[in-house]
C-alpha cells in the first residue's frame, strides 16, 4: 500500500494576482526627474574624474 506523505505545499494557499494600476502622469514626472539628476551628478562627477 502507498502512502501519501503530507507535503508542507499541500496546505498552501494560493496567491491573488496583484492588481497593477498605471502609472500617473505625475509618478512619471517625479521619476524622469529623478533619473535626470542622476545622470547629471554622473557627468559632473566624470568629468571632474577626467579632467
Amino acid at each position: 500500500m502507498i502512502i501519501k506523505l503530507h507535503s508542507p505545499y499541500t496546505y498552501a494557499r494560493h496567491k491573488e494576482g496583484k492588481v497593477v494600476s498605471p502609472v500617473s502622469h505625475k509618478d512619471r514626472v517625479n521619476a524622469d526627474r529623478i533619473v535626470m539628476l542622476i545622470l547629471l551628478l554622473i557627468a559632473i562627477t566624470t568629468a571632474i574624474i577626467f579632467a
